[in-house]
């Protein structure tokens, strides 16, 4: 449905609009941080960072909910697959990359917590969310969708 006073294409889901609004995420944060959404060679680039840095997450994510493991050591690694869910469609991607970033510094820290035992796998997907929050989702994401620059056509009215 469109806005008659402004042009834009408005959310058909009211639950989320209304949460978008109360946290200040309809084109608050994310298009502030980030003025341009980058496209062609580098937006698939980016699409490319995010889709791995994604599938590593969740596949650690899911790979302690096969062991037998306590719930204290396994949370962090769930919660890193739950932003990596996030980074791979592209939503609130500062926000995901910046959790995944310190969830597996904490990892990494932590040995007790690391699934493979190689604080170096934590480290690296580390870097790649740090990398992720700090460059942004690109412009094939659904952060460029909802909170990037709208084009209004004037020939229309």
């Amino acid at each position: 449905m469109i806005s008659p006073k402004r042009g834009v294409r408005r959310s058909q889901f009211p639950a989320f609009r209304h949460f978008c609004q109360s946290f200040n995420l309809n084109k608050g944060i994310v298009q502030r941080l980030f003025s341009t959404f980058a496209n062609g060679w580098p937006g698939k680039g980016l699409l490319l960072l995010r889709v791995i840095t994604g599938a590593m997450l969740i596949h650690f994510g899911i790979a302690n909910l096969h062991e037998d493991i306590p719930l204290q050591i396994a949370a962090p690694q769930i919660i890193a697959g739950g932003a990596g869910v996030f980074l791979l469609v592209g939503l609130w991607t500062p926000v995901a990359g910046t959790l995944a970033a310190v969830v597996k510094l904490w990892i990494a820290f932590t040995l007790s917590s690391s699934h493979s035992g190689d604080p170096w796998i934590a480290v690296l997907q580390a870097a790649l969310g740090a990398a992720l929050a700090m460059i942004g989702p690109g412009a094939w994401s659904l952060d460029s969708r909802l909170f990037g620059r709208k084009h209004i056509d004037l020939g229309d009215l």
